[in-house]
């Protein structure tokens, strides 16, 4: 082939790759970039009802987030969520992964059962949460069951102590993230040499817990961290099951919801709205990169 022939074949593919790609970049950089940079903009001016404002007041927007008594607190509500939510979808997500890796039959119906739940709406599964099995009277699921017991009825979203609401917001996230989480397992409990396991039980291992603490549960580390990666930061940007079984209030209100009120509330303040936005974004990228320092994300298996 000749060298022209070459160049124009070269060409070619890069035409037809800018094709394909070119608007997606650009719309990247319209709907997502901009929007970033404009932003750190505005977090340094006062920006009260506008986006283009002309008061610059330096860090000062920054300051009174850091101090600001509803920020810290909403920081504290996802402080609790997290503590409940990471933890137990890690630790139900690779138990449903071990459990669905080890059916012979209908594994790939079992698979789709439960991942199908990532395919809803947080908005459609917080309204079935809040007004048909959460919704506080002796009609809802969860009342009526406790009925059966002879339990009296409790407002699930409305009583603060004790603080029953935590259930349905874990409960909820939990049935719509964890056949993601699953199926993130399943991938690399396959990618486990059966070589290991033959080898651990010639050795002498038993199987069950000495093989998953000594075999299973090392060879998943690369999955285990990118999983709490993952879920740390869902939980910082958890926003549509607070808003829509709470909505806007004190007592459990994460960052997203409070800053959505500062930003396009009746305040409309776009200048302590960005400022705890990129506040926010550098604290969830603190901690990616703390867990990533820590458990090694990336290297190679021991």
């Amino acid at each position: 082939m000749s060298p022209r022939a070459t160049t124009k074949g070269i060409r070619g593919n890069t035409l037809w790759f800018w094709v394909f790609v070119g608007p997606f970049v650009i719309g990247l950089l319209i709907f997502s970039y901009l929007p970033i940079l404009w932003s750190l903009v505005l977090s340094f001016f006062e920006a009260r009802n506008t986006v283009t404002p002309t008061e610059f007041v330096g860090l000062r927007n920054y300051v009174d987030m850091l101090t600001d008594p509803n920020f810290l607190s909403s920081l504290g509500t996802f402080s609790v969520f997290a503590v409940f939510v990471v933890p137990l979808t890690f630790v139900l997500s690779l138990a449903l992964a071990l459990l669905v890796n080890q059916v012979k039959i209908a594994r790939a119906f079992f698979r789709s059962v439960f991942f199908l739940p990532t395919a809803c709406s947080y908005v459609v599964a917080s309204l079935i949460w809040k007004l048909s099995i959460f919704n506080g009277v002796r009609f809802g699921l969860a009342n009526t069951v406790l009925g059966w017991f002879g339990i009296d009825q409790i407002a699930w979203l409305s009583t603060v102590d004790p603080p029953w609401f935590w259930i349905p917001i874990i409960t909820v996230r939990l049935w719509l993230q964890l056949g993601f989480y699953m199926i993130l397992f399943i991938a690399g409990l396959q990618r486990i040499s059966p070589a290991l396991y033959e080898a651990a039980y010639v050795d002498g291992a038993k199987p069950g817990w000495q093989v998953f603490l000594h075999i299973t549960l090392p060879q998943l580390r690369a999955t285990a961290v990118a999983v709490l990666i993952l879920n740390l930061i869902a939980a910082y940007q958890a926003f549509d099951e607070f808003y829509n079984l709470l909505g806007n209030v004190n007592f459990a209100r994460p960052p997203l919801i409070y800053l959505y009120g500062i930003s396009l509330g009746t305040i409309q303040d776009l200048g302590h709205g960005s400022a705890g936005a990129l506040i926010l974004a550098a604290i969830i990228m603190i901690v990616t990169l703390l867990q990533n320092k820590i458990f090694g994300f990336g290297k190679a298996n021991d």
